[in-house]
């Protein structure tokens, strides 16, 4: 009961801050909403809509159908039908184009005859990772022609019974869309609910600091630990309502919604803000002023948040020893967990290891942090 009545003055404190001070209800409230959108809508990994041109050497009705064959997918956008073999350099050297597709004279010829008739993908690879994906769609669409064509042969043939020895159907788990959506938004909500509660957290303390009040906080009767408590519960509140307010926005803009259990988000969200806020007490113990608070702030959330938690980028691609750096992100652990709950919807037994470590990280934060507060005291 003693220590509620100590933690109340400081709790109610922090809120009316929080709540007068119109920069950091922007970092807590304004800022993940207005980031969440942001990226949400401009980081987006699906390609579709690709421009193509087309050069027909042959001019014949099965060159035709082929070339057609892209363009009535989502895939290809047909913008130029080229007439000289000189204007293909021009198209992608100038980017008006992604690919060009070269159809020989003699295509139709070899069709008929039943001979392999040979055609050639030009693709601009300036983009690595969108010249992959279109040599992935373009495989399929060729694949796709050819195996109508023999189809059409054999059944000329009198092979009116002809079956393919492998009937591939692919079905596709979690993400049947394949939209790079689902995949982001989880870890658009890591991201932003570190760096927003990092910076606040550590701004709120350094801000004591500068006025010179963390002193008169320290010598009162308020203990170190209490006085965490006090600074912490504040921005662990108003940040859970803004992690619930992202989730409900990317619901309602780009239809993301939670297959798991809502106890599981709750906990998991909960450990993350835990670690979190630790981050922020951390650097509010190592800083002196705003300024370096919100450097420090931006340099140990921002970009390795972004770049190293399996966000964007996946960790098994990176090279070994960035590999390594990475076990030290806490974003890669609570987007383990995210996915496999709002994704997913499985188990307590898909994360539990990932929950294990996020404790152990909050753990080790505020015990650092409350070890330097005491130090300070005594």
């Amino acid at each position: 009961m003693k220590m509620l009545r100590r933690l109340k003055p400081i709790i109610k404190k922090e809120f009316r801050q929080v709540f007068r001070d119109l920069r950091t209800l922007v970092v807590l409230v304004f800022m993940p909403i207005f980031l969440l959108i942001l990226f949400g809508y401009a980081l987006n990994f699906d390609v579709r809509h690709i421009k193509m041109a087309a050069y027909d050497e042959d001019k014949s009705a099965a060159s035709r159908e082929f070339i057609s064959s892209f363009f009535h997918s989502e895939y290809f956008d047909l913008k130029y039908y080229l007439t000289s073999k000189s204007q293909v350099n021009e198209l992608l050297d100038e980017g008006k184009v992604s690919m060009v597709l070269l159809v020989p004279h003699d295509f139709s010829r070899k069709i008929l005859r039943g001979e392999k008739a040979s055609v050639q993908l030009l693709i601009d690879g300036s983009n690595a990772n969108q010249a992959a994906t279109v040599v992935g769609y373009a495989t399929g669409m060729v694949q796709s022609y050819s195996l109508k064509v023999i189809t059409e042969v054999l059944m000329r043939r009198g092979a009116s019974n002809f079956a393919l020895p492998v009937d591939f159907r692919p079905r596709i788990w979690y993400n049947p869309e394949l939209q790079s959506a689902r995949f982001l938004i989880p870890g658009l909500i890591a991201f932003i609910l570190m760096l927003s509660c990092v910076i606040s957290t550590s701004l709120s303390v350094v801000r004591e600091k500068e006025r010179g009040t963390m002193e008169q906080l320290i010598v009162s009767p308020v203990k170190p630990l209490e006085l965490i408590l006090g600074k912490t519960i504040p921005y662990m509140l108003i940040s859970l309502v803004t992690a619930y307010l992202i989730l409900l926005i990317g619901w309602l803009l780009f239809d993301i919604s939670v297959k798991g259990s809502q106890l599981q988000l709750f906990i998991i969200t909960i450990l993350y803000l835990f670690v979190a806020l630790g981050v922020g007490l951390f650097i509010s113990a190592i800083a002196n002023t705003q300024q370096l608070a919100f450097q420090l702030s931006l340099l140990l959330t921002m970009l390795p948040t972004m770049l190293l938690s399996g966000f964007v980028f996946p960790i098994k691609n990176m090279p070994a020893a960035i590999q390594i750096f990475t076990y030290i992100i806490p974003a890669r652990y609570f987007l383990v967990a995210l996915r496999s709950i709002i994704l997913k919807g499985v188990g307590w037994s898909a994360f539990w290891p990932e929950l294990l470590y996020l404790l152990i990280f909050g753990v080790l934060l505020v015990a650092l942090s409350w070890s330097r507060m005491r130090k300070k005291r005594l």
